[in-house]
């Protein structure tokens, strides 16, 4: 992963690592959002790509061949990120802890999966020009459906911890917390 915010920072220092101040933003209301007004929110980003299409990288990312983000905004109240994906990449199950969230895809295509008991995993494909919203009770994985797309992810309140998560060939589930700076990939069961 190739991350604009450095390691295990506190979130005043995030802040400071962020390419975008508030003036560059649609309208936030200064509290924490509902999924609902999320995807609305970000839909506005998605429909400005002034604000982030510079920072847009699907060349291989770093030396270990990671995924390219980069934090665009953050506060008291809001998290947002610009996420680039190849079909190589697969965040693995989590969850983003306390934090509702959306996604909207602005190229390509990217794939959520999310797990069912005694059952093969529910997937959906989401296409540029789509969203997505959950709350915090949502587990998932996501991965690049087409090499070269990216999208756009606000959280409400801002990650600081989320869940990784392993599911065993038995189907046994296990929970790792880590921080939201860490990269997500599959974890083996």
């Amino acid at each position: 992963m190739t991350l604009v915010t450095p390691g295990l920072a506190p979130p005043s220092a995030v802040a400071s690592a962020c390419v975008l101040d508030v003036d560059d933003l649609p309208a936030l209301p200064g509290r924490e959002l509902t999924s609902t007004e999320l995807r609305a929110w970000v839909r506005e980003v998605a429909a400005r790509p002034e604000l982030w299409e510079r920072y847009v990288r699907h060349d291989g990312a770093d030396e270990r061949g990671s995924r390219h983000f980069v934090s665009l905004y953050r506060d008291a109240d809001i998290d947002v990120w610009l996420l680039c994906w190849n079909l190589e990449d697969d965040t693995g199950w989590h969850d983003h802890d306390t934090s509702s969230g959306a996604v909207a895809v602005t190229r390509g295509a990217v794939t959520e999966s999310r797990p069912r008991l005694g059952g093969t995993p529910v997937v959906q494909t989401v296409r540029a020009g789509r969203t997505l919203a959950f709350g915090p009770d949502h587990i998932h994985r996501m991965g690049g459906a087409v090499d070269g797309s990216v999208s756009i992810h606000a959280y409400s309140p801002p990650l600081w911890r989320m869940g990784q998560y392993s599911i065993s060939d038995s189907g046994v589930m296990r929970r790792w917390s880590v921080s939201y700076a860490d990269e997500l990939r599959p974890l083996d069961g």
